[in-house]
C-alpha cells in the first residue's frame, strides 16, 4: 500500500481500486494500532483514530482536497502515484 503522506507518525496511503469496493475517492490512514478509510470529503468509511490525529488529519483534507482528487485520479486512471506535502 504506497504512502501518499506522513505526519506525526501518521500514514496515509491510497489503493487503487479499480474494480474495488469502495465508490468514492477515499484515503486509508494508519496510526499505531488505528487504521481508518475516510473520504476525500471526511465521510468515516470505515475504523476509527484517536481524536487529536482524526483531527490532525481533517485539517490536513482541507488543506490538500484539491490535490488529494488529482492524485486520486491519476492513481487510478494512470498508476501515478502522487505524493503530497504533510502537515508541519
Amino acid at each position: 500500500m504506497p504512502v501518499i503522506s506522513q505526519f506525526y507518525g501518521i500514514l496515509i496511503y491510497m489503493y487503487q481500486e479499480l474494480g474495488g469496493h469502495h465508490n468514492e475517492p477515499h484515503i486509508h490512514i494508519k496510526y499505531n494500532e488505528y487504521h481508518m478509510s475516510m473520504t476525500l470529503s471526511g465521510k468515516i468509511l470505515n475504523g476509527k483514530l484517536p481524536k487529536k490525529q482524526k483531527k490532525l488529519v481533517d485539517a490536513w483534507i482541507m488543506l490538500h482536497e484539491d490535490e488529494l482528487k488529482a492524485a486520486w485520479h491519476a492513481y487510478n486512471e494512470d498508476g501515478e502515484l502522487i505524493k503530497i506535502k504533510g502537515l508541519e
